[in-house]
């Protein structure tokens, strides 16, 4: 595992075979930029020495190419025929002179009209192209003589008296390649060395210029390091760079959210704490009563039986309040949320309806399901089936609280073809929910004043939280259940109260139908 350093590490690059993690961002930086800077030195090197090459051979082909073509004109001129080929043999001083190089061998040659050698070296080789002849047109090459690279300087001129001829003489003058082998290393020293010392100069540059670029990162992460765990107050966007500007906004929009998650959380603790507060308190003032009056021995049956009666309703409240808080807990828990497949809504919505029929007998209310049989595959959702039970659960159970003796409570699953979506609704006709507090009943511990019933007022708070998980839409409006045609509920039952939510329909469910 590599340490976990405070300060970037300057320009260490990448060993090949190191394990893939990530790095010092400065260290990567560096790398960037300091390879392709070691790749392209001795790419320009190379290009140096050939540019090099050229520079000194500049200067000597000119000369080279005024000896030969004065040469040529020596021999042009010799115009008399007579003395056959030593009328073009130069002079002894001539020839001196044209020999006349302490750094390199100088080689010339006369070739006569028909070829034959008429003055100079008979080892100058003669030009191999085979391009057009043109007379007193200077041309270079590279050739050998021996051993020795030699470069060429030759021209083809027509002697004086030969007007109107085809027949041309050939003048070569070559010389070895020392001075500019010479030259073009004094150019390569004097261009590569200062490298040597620019190359250096440039990495410290780049490095201290990376440092200082970087350093603002590293005054946020000494700012970051240095807050108390329990500061989710925004980072100051003003004092970073326009380049991290966008991550610090992320981190803020994070922050925020863990702030309002965290706040939502405290409030809940608190509030389910008072919540258990009650019953555990009635479990320990009833508890203590029964015992003073055994000890006192004034507990007759019917007392004990009616302190026992108490116990037992708020033991029952404070287990029904746990159990809501371990639902809203699951409710909440994402990686449960994740965990999707499609399930049949209608299977679901039957069995909690089964088993929530004998407390609604108890109540004498008419719980049923009205809806499409179970076995269609167009009723399947794609769903957390545990989720989705808890919140069927929590509507029929909110519904038969509030529901009185002789009401109705239905459960109904259907299809939206149009809308590609399957509704379940949850209706009864209790009291109903007023609209001013339709979206208060959605809030944790909320219960409606006056309504006289005992509950968490978790249940709806589940249900909203798993709805949002199923990116579901949830609904809330009066019940018409049954309305007689003067527009009363039957037995006097009041609005009733209808909670709508409209899952997507499964894309398998879809193409089954």
């Amino acid at each position: 595992m590599p340490k976990e350093s405070s300060s970037p590490e300057p320009g260490s690059l990448v060993r090949a075979g190191a394990p893939a993690a990530q790095g010092s961002l400065f260290g990567e930086i560096l790398d960037w930029m300091l390879a392709p800077l070691l790749l392209i030195w001795p790419i320009s090197v190379a290009l140096t020495w050939l540019v090099a090459q050229g520079i000194a051979s500049r200067p000597y082909d000119r000369e080279l190419g005024e000896m030969a073509r004065s040469l040529g004109l020596q021999v042009a001129a010799e115009s008399a025929p007579t003395k056959g080929r030593d009328r073009y043999a130069l002079a002894p001083e001539a020839a001196a002179l044209l020999r006349a190089d302490a750094s390199d061998t100088v080689f010339y040659q006369v070739l006569g009209l028909r070829g034959e050698l008429l003055s100079g070296d008979a080892t100058l080789p003669v030009p191999t192209e085979e391009a057009p002849i043109v007379p007193w047109e200077l041309h270079f090459r590279d050739d050998e003589v021996g051993t020795d690279a030699v470069r060429v300087a030759y021209l083809w001129i027509a002697p004086e008296g030969q007007a109107g001829s085809t027949k041309t003489m050939l003048v070569q003058v070559a010389e070895t390649l020392g001075k500019r082998a010479r030259l073009t290393n004094e150019i390569i020293k004097g261009v590569i060395l200062p490298q040597f010392v620019i190359l250096p100069l440039a990495v410290l540059l780049v490095w201290l210029a990376l440092a200082r670029g970087i350093s603002p990162l590293n005054e946020l992460q000494r700012r970051i390091r240095s807050r108390e765990s329990s500061d989710l107050s925004p980072i100051d966007e003003q004092r970073v760079p326009d380049e991290v500007a966008p991550l610090v906004q992320a981190i803020n929009d994070l922050l925020a959210r863990l702030d309002s998650s965290m706040s939502r959380q405290k409030h809940f603790l608190a509030d389910a704490a008072h919540q258990l507060k009650t019953p555990l308190a009635g479990l320990r003032t009833q508890a203590e009563l029964i015992q003073r009056e055994i000890d006192a021995g004034r507990a007759s049956p019917e007392e004990m039986k009616r302190s026992l009666a108490q116990i037992a309703r708020a033991s029952e409240r404070a287990a029904h309040m746990v159990n809501q808080l371990l639902a809203m807990a699951r409710a909440e828990d994402a990686e449960q949320a994740l965990k999707r497949e499609p399930v049949n809504l209608a299977e679901i919505a039957i069995d909690t309806v089964r088993d929530f029929v004998p407390r609604a007998l108890e109540r004498r209310i008419d719980l049923g399901y009205d809806g499409v049989v179970p076995d269609d595959s167009r009723l399947r959702v794609n769903g957390q089936p545990v989720l989705i039970g808890e919140l069927i659960r929590n509507l029929v159970d909110n519904a038969l609280l509030y529901t009185p003796a002789g009401g109705l409570v239905t459960v109904r699953v259907v299809e939206d073809p149009f809308g590609q979506v399957v509704v379940l609704q949850v209706e009864d006709t209790g009291p109903g929910i007023a609209p001013a507090e339709r979206d208060k009943v959605f809030q944790p511990f909320y219960r409606s004043l006056g309504s006289g019933v005992e509950g968490s007022g978790l249940g709806l708070a589940i249900v909203q939280e798993i709805v949002q998980q199923h990116e579901a839409e949830l609904t809330l409006d009066d019940t018409r259940l049954r309305r007689a045609a003067g527009g009363e509920s039957p037995d006097g039952q009041g609005p009733g109260a209808r909670f709508t939510i409209r899952f997507p329909a499964s894309t398998s469910g879809l193409s089954a139908s």
